[in-house]
């Protein structure tokens, strides 16, 4: 194949890459003036909008090469971005709609004036067993129902909670599962229509139905039918903090010890001073 054929399919080249590219070519065969001894035709054209080579003809067999090379060379497609996932929204409990879970209790209550736990609520809830249920009741000598229970028993431990189940649901921490729940936790079952306290070993107290009292129940509750669990009190009882000595203290054995060490050196300084 001669120079001047190898030229055309060089051109030919650079439009079909200017189709792929989406790119118009603008090239247009030309001859040129002949020269001895060298091809006769050479092409001259471009692209419009790419970085080509071949924007030019190829004048020597080494620039033709090079040329017909980067024609052949198949462009670099950049990877599409990937968007971030959009965040889940919040849904609001009892309104119906499934709401997603965390995987851990997260900002675990803080310690209640007096060093309430999930312990003390345990133990102030089991003195309202065999209270009777009366709906809509709050008179523990009377009745209760199972919110005004609850109410009750962080009341006596001085903890205010509001009265109704559903506004119960809200209080507090989440805990993500009925595996991390610790005693003291709330248990909010039927879509907010009824709660209890959770006493560990998958038991609750509760106010259930009229006709019936405070009582304790296994749980016959999953995950998928609770609608929350709430953490209002730590699930321990915090450390105490550590005592700050009194005015007046003993002082550290080896600060006495130093402040004897010194006024020992002194009395012989001064014996050396007054013999000399």
């Amino acid at each position: 194949m001669s120079f001047t054929d190898m030229a055309s399919r060089i051109g030919a080249i650079q439009g079909t890459l200017a189709r792929v590219s989406g790119t118009t070519a603008t090239a247009s065969p030309e001859p040129l003036s002949t020269g001895t001894g060298t091809a006769a035709t050479m092409y001259a054209g471009g692209t419009t909008g790419t970085n080509s080579a071949l924007s030019a003809a190829p004048s020597t067999p080494a620039a033709f090469t090079q040329a017909l090379q980067e024609a052949m060379a198949s462009p670099a497609v950049p990877a599409p971005k990937t968007a971030p996932p959009a965040p889940a929204p919040f849904v609001a409990p009892g309104s119906g709609a499934a709401v997603a879970k965390p995987d851990a209790v997260r900002n675990e209550p803080q310690a209640r004036a007096g060093g309430v736990a999930g312990s003390d609520v345990v133990a102030a809830a089991k003195k309202y067993l065999g209270v009777p249920y009366v709906w809509g009741g709050n008179n523990p000598k009377i009745g209760l129902d199972c919110s005004s229970f609850v109410q009750h028993t962080f009341r006596d431990l001085g903890v205010d909670l509001p009265r109704v189940a559903r506004q119960q649901a809200t209080e507090g921490t989440e805990v993500p599962s009925l595996a991390q729940a610790k005693p003291g936790d709330l248990i909010v079952t039927r879509g907010g229509g009824h709660i209890g306290i959770y006493l560990g070993d998958n038991k609750m107290i509760h106010a259930p139905r009229p006709g019936e009292s405070v009582s304790i129940r296994k749980l016959f509750e999953t995950d998928a039918t609770i609608m929350t669990i709430r953490r209002i009190v730590p699930s321990e009882t915090p450390a105490p903090a550590a005592a700050k000595p009194a005015a007046g203290a003993t002082k550290d054995a080896a600060i006495e010890q130093a402040e004897l060490t010194a006024a020992v050196q002194r009395a012989l300084f001064s014996t050396a001073v007054n013999g000399a």
